[in-house]
């Protein structure tokens, strides 16, 4: 916004001179290191000189390693620019630019199997420094600073597709790279049309978020259509957002404009697994099982296992215990995941599970209908919980 480095104090001003003296040699590797430049990375750490600087010689490497200088040349490859999601949509009434990623409509294993997760994470940087040029563009045309972007998150359809790991990963280190490479560049970022896991999606990035950019967050509720318009014009706003932009032949959905995403076909697959590492590993004798208890304290916790197999085959089920304190067998326990076998050695396999209520659920490792073979597997079970400040405000819209 217009004005900020007037408004600074004389104890600002003078730490943003001295800011200056301390990263001189490292500002030609810069684009444009003015003072609205500094002041975004003195603000980021509150005008902590040394936590400023090692800050920003941090993006110095970032920006080199990445070569953002270049970044809007690069070309992703096909899958992503067919099926990812992520576009502009125009501007706020202050002239910032306006983000929208319809992140629900994401295929997300789809897109780590064909495109790889380092180019799906390098495309999101890409969208980040085209939203930074967008606003030095604005600040040309209109006459004053434009410092900051808006970013609309579309979260129909979140479901457990989405806690897929390798899936999270590229959104935790996306929030990674916005904070700190990008830092006080967020206006807002708006979630619309949240669903009932969006508490604990949002606890799988907030680490990854510093506190100011979570203060940017809003969440609309069911009428978001009309609450949006108070960000953002609606002549800049498809009309499926409830903005007046539609395609030229009437389609509200403007698909010229906005990338909906959808389900990667496999012909572009170039992986069928990926890597995973994983916290324990067993020896599952034949004619037995093994079983690995979860406390779920509270519902709307997500299970959420992975696990290689390293024999013939196994079965894998969640069951729920019905009588604390002791080993169950299957037949005492509540089936909630019925048992499957999986017959494909050292592939990687996942599941996950919302938990409706609380109690001890059970991962068990079924090897009793094996009078010859033991098997080996390697797991990995988690936890994901809600954040409950998330979803007091989901309550009350």
């Amino acid at each position: 916004m217009s004005g900020r480095v007037g408004d600074l104090s004389p104890q600002q001003q003078e730490a943003l001179a001295q800011f200056r003296k301390n990263v001189q040699d490292v500002l030609p590797d810069l684009p444009n290191p003015d003072d609205y430049f500094l002041l975004r990375w003195l603000r980021a750490r509150n005008f902590d000189l040394q936590k400023s600087e090692d800050m920003l010689r941090k993006h110095v490497v970032f920006r080199k390693q990445e070569d953002l200088d270049n970044m809007l040349n690069w070309k992703p490859p096909e899958v992503l620019q067919l099926y990812d999601t992520g576009s502009f949509s125009g501007y706020d009434p202050e002239g910032c630019p306006v983000w929208i990623d319809v992140t629900g409509s994401l295929d997300p294993k789809g897109l780590i199997l064909s495109s790889g997760k380092t180019n799906m994470i390098k495309k999101r940087t890409q969208a980040l420094v085209f939203l930074l040029r967008e606003c030095e563009l604005q600040s040309e045309r209109l006459g004053k600073k434009i410092e900051t972007f808006v970013i609309i998150f579309d979260l129909e359809n979140l479901g457990l597709r989405h806690f897929w790991k390798p899936a999270t990963e590229v959104y935790q280190e996306f929030f990674s790279i916005l904070d700190h490479n990008f830092p006080e560049t967020v206006k807002n970022l708006i979630a619309v049309k949240t669903p009932k896991l969006f508490p604990v999606a949002y606890n799988l990035v907030k680490p990854f978020i510093s506190e100011e950019t979570g203060k940017k967050i809003v969440i609309l509720g069911a009428n978001w259509k009309e609450d949006l318009q108070k960000f953002i014009d609606p002549d800049q706003l498809p009309a499926e957002y409830g903005g007046t932009l539609t395609d030229p032949d009437g389609n509200p959905k403007c698909l010229t404009k906005i990338r909906y995403g959808g389900m990667v076909p496999k012909k572009y697959y170039v992986q069928n697994q990926m890597k995973m590492q994983y916290e324990h590993t067993v020896c599952i004798n034949r004619g037995s099982s093994h079983q690995v208890e979860i406390e779920i304290l509270f519902p709307g916790c997500v299970l959420r296992w992975q696990f290689l197999l390293d024999g013939p085959d196994i079965g894998v089920g969640i069951y729920l215990k019905t009588k604390m304190g002791e080993r169950q067998r299957a037949r005492e326990m509540i089936e909630v995941v019925p048992t499957q076998k999986y017959s494909s050695p050292l592939i990687p396999e996942d599941g996950t599970l919302t938990c409706t209520e609380q109690g001890v659920y059970v991962l068990r490792f079924d090897n009793t209908y094996s009078l010859i073979h033991s098997k080996k597997v390697s797991y990995t079970v988690e936890v994901l919980l809600p954040d409950k400040n998330i979803e007091e405000k989901m309550e009350k819209l």
